[in-house]
């Protein structure tokens, strides 16, 4: 009781707020979050508001990305206890688009856009989640030695409303997931997921329909 007493001192809490750590932790998120921002003029992103960037946001755009208003991107583990691993990475090639719409957030996403991903308003994202239109390489064993893009597949991803994706999940080329379903943590997501059900698994599988 005596240190709670000691912790609510407010002279105290002023010289914890100017030890070496905090001034470094505030000096660290002042630069992160400028330079985040300088990211997003200098890759010509557009936003309705200026997205909130927690810590290192890893950003290229050579397509279209278009933000609705307070996005979030959590980029480190105090940024998001969840126990991130890496940073958001953001990736769109020439000719993709990426639109993600109001209050939706992310914790060490990975987002790999060949053609066009649509993310709703209202997403959470948990930590580590990655969102890939694209198998980056051709299936064929012969068209991988010869690096031939020609063969690589990419389709479309939609995510729909209010919908909630779990930790270390990973949404594939092609998907759909409706409104307000919720994908378990750890899931594969290869197939369309129908608004207001709980998928699962790898690859994700159905659930139950509605809300536990």
């Amino acid at each position: 009781m005596e240190f709670l007493k000691n912790f609510n001192n407010i002279g105290m809490l002023k010289k914890i707020a100017r030890s070496p750590y905090y001034i470094l932790k505030r000096y660290n998120y002042f630069v992160n979050e400028i330079r985040g921002h300088l990211q997003l003029k200098f890759w010509q992103v557009k936003y309705a508001s200026k997205p909130q960037i927690r810590g290192r946001l890893y950003l290229n755009n050579q397509g279209i990305i278009e933000l609705g208003e307070n996005v979030i991107f959590n980029n480190e583990i105090e940024s998001n206890w969840v126990g991130l691993n890496k940073a958001c990475t953001v990736k769109v090639e020439k000719n993709a688009s990426l639109f993600i719409g109001s209050n939706s957030g992310f914790s060490g996403v990975s987002i790999f856009c060949m053609t066009k991903i649509t993310i709703g308003d209202h997403v959470n994202c948990g930590g580590n989640v990655c969102i890939w239109d694209t198998d980056f390489h051709p299936l064929q064993y012969a068209d991988r030695r010869i690096h031939n893009i020609k063969k690589i597949k990419s389709f479309p991803i939609t995510i729909g409303n209010d919908v909630f994706i779990g930790a270390n999940s990973i949404v594939l080329k092609g998907v759909s997931i409706g409104d307000r379903a919720i994908i378990g943590a750890g899931s594969v997501v290869t197939k369309n997921v129908p608004p207001d059900e709980i998928w699962a698994g790898n690859p994700a599988k159905f659930l139950k329909k509605g809300i536990i």
